[in-house]
Parts: C-alpha cells; sequence; structure tokens
C-alpha cells in the first residue's frame, strides 16, 4: 500500500530522494548541466509530496510550483528504481493532480527530456499530452514538454 503525504520541500526523505533523481540523471545525460529552467527551491514550490509504504519507506516524491493563476508546473517527479511499475508513480501523479485541482489550477505542464523515455511513455499513458517547449525551455535541446488539463 502506498501512502502519500504533503511534506515540506527540506523533509529529510524528501531531500534523499532529490539527490537520488540527480544522481540518476546525471548518469543518464552523462552529466550534471542537464536543467535547463531554474531549479525548485522552498521559495517557489507550493506543494511537495512524498510517497511512502506501509513501513513508512520513501519510495518517490513530486512537487508543483505555480505558473499562473490557472497552472502549475509538476517538478522533481521520481519513484526509487525498485518501487518503479507497481502504481507508485501514478498515485504520486493523481495526488499532486488533486492539490492542483484544489488550488484552483486547471492545467498541469512539466518539463522532461529525451534521455527520459520511461517518462515520457509514463506522462503519454496518463493522458499528458506533448506541447512546444515553453517558458526556460525554449530553444532547449535537452526538453520535451507536456500538458493536461485538469477538467
Amino acid at each position: 500500500m502506498t501512502v502519500i503525504e504533503e511534506r515540506p520541500w527540506d523533509d529529510p526523505a524528501g531531500a534523499a530522494l532529490r539527490a537520488a533523481q540527480r544522481a540518476e540523471l546525471d548518469q543518464r545525460y552523462g552529466s550534471d548541466d542537464h536543467e535547463p529552467g531554474p531549479p525548485p527551491s522552498a521559495a517557489d514550490i507550493d506543494v511537495f509530496m512524498v510517497a511512502l509504504d506501509d513501513e513508512g519507506r520513501a519510495l518517490g516524491c513530486g512537487a508543483l510550483r505555480r505558473l499562473d493563476d490557472g497552472s502549475a508546473e509538476v517538478k522533481r517527479m521520481y519513484v526509487v528504481p525498485a518501487s518503479r511499475g507497481n502504481g507508485t508513480a501514478t498515485a504520486l501523479l493523481r495526488a499532486l493532480e488533486e492539490a492542483a485541482r484544489g488550488r484552483g489550477w486547471t492545467t498541469l505542464r512539466l518539463e522532461t527530456g529525451p534521455a527520459q523515455p520511461d517518462a515520457i511513455r509514463f506522462y503519454e499513458r496518463e493522458g499528458y499530452r506533448e506541447i512546444p517547449l515553453y517558458g526556460p525551455y525554449i530553444g532547449s535541446g535537452l526538453s520535451v514538454c507536456f500538458e493536461r488539463a485538469l477538467v
């Protein structure tokens, strides 16, 4: 059973998950220079969630950063490799979508990259559609952007 909890950005379990994500992406991209936009921080993240198993072990995380009055961006969506394919990512994404709806946001956007084909397949399967690069990702060769209307 997976439990999703809203936690502060500086939560130790969340920080460890974000560090694991960073290490995985560094390996996939062959460098630590793979984030075209501004990195998320406690100052600009509106929602941060951690997925836990029934023994309290952190399995994944995800965040929302408000873009404007009606939309937000999914940031730091990550699930540990051992928990991929068991519904954790879907539960986490649905919890983020519900949090967005609760704040009146009707659109979620996100950025991923070509070295993450598994993430691209996941978002497409979950109803996100590819859109033109937006905001800080315009002109980036490392970005693929998606969007989903929540209404």
